[in-house]
């Protein structure tokens, strides 16, 4: 569970702060958010009191963790779409067993709800929108009229995807295999995904177009709840 990105040292190249950091993101994708500091610190191999000093707080070290995945997910995903190089993101799959628990801690962050999980979530789409605009830029991505609708929708459905198989893979889990989890999550929509992405579903744009004309321009009734329903 201690491999994690930024990780490919040992703990003894890491200083004080960083090692506590990487144990909690490691404890919180295993167990959520509910992991004392307690179990942290014996994982970090410090004193509780010297996550106090670092942090100050759970929720202390919490924003440093949400802060550090953020980061680390964000440029990942750069090395990705910035210039279209398939170089980085196949290694990127090789490297499952580092990127799992980032994974699993954004999961756990959206699954604890409240104001903590909307602003992650917030982060994340934020971060999308700049990396697809520079994508957009560089040519390998193609522009959107609502670049914001876009990446949110992207992210809803990665993430959204990422949880579904939590539920149905629950065994999986409990038994700490994170990285066979993601493996098999990977193998079975990576595929999918870059089918559709490539290559698009509808062979035309018609139902998009239909779709913008009755926005713009609703038929009368189709706003009180009642309309007629054609079949």
């Amino acid at each position: 569970m201690h491999s994690i990105r930024g990780v490919g040292r040992d703990d003894a190249d890491l200083t004080t702060s960083a090692r506590i950091r990487d144990a909690a993101v490691a404890r919180f994708a295993r167990e959520g958010f509910g992991a004392s500091l307690r179990v942290i610190a014996e994982d970090a191999r410090v004193s509780g009191g010297l996550i106090v000093h670092h942090f100050r707080s759970k929720e202390g070290l919490r924003r440093v963790c949400d802060e550090w995945v953020l980061r680390q997910i964000r440029e990942s995903k750069q090395q990705v779409v910035a210039s279209g190089d398939t170089g980085p993101w196949l290694a990127q799959l090789g490297q499952l067993q580092s990127y799992a628990p980032l994974a699993m801690y954004v999961a756990r962050s959206l699954q604890a709800g409240g104001p903590g999980a909307t602003a992650f979530f917030d982060h994340l789409v934020d971060d999308a929108v700049a990396y697809l605009a520079e994508g957009v830029r560089n040519g390998v991505i193609k522009p959107s009229r609502d670049p914001y609708a876009r990446a949110r929708f992207l992210t809803s459905s990665s993430v959204g995807t990422m949880l579904l198989e939590m539920s149905l893979q629950a065994e999986m889990l409990r038994s700490g295999d994170f990285t066979g989890f993601f493996q098999k999550l990977s193998d079975a929509v990576t595929a999918p995904a870059l089918e559709l992405y490539a290559d698009g579903l509808f062979t035309d744009r018609q139902m998009l177009d239909d779709y913008l004309m009755y926005v713009t321009d609703p038929p009368a009734g189709a706003g009180d709840g009642d309309a007629a329903v054609t079949p």
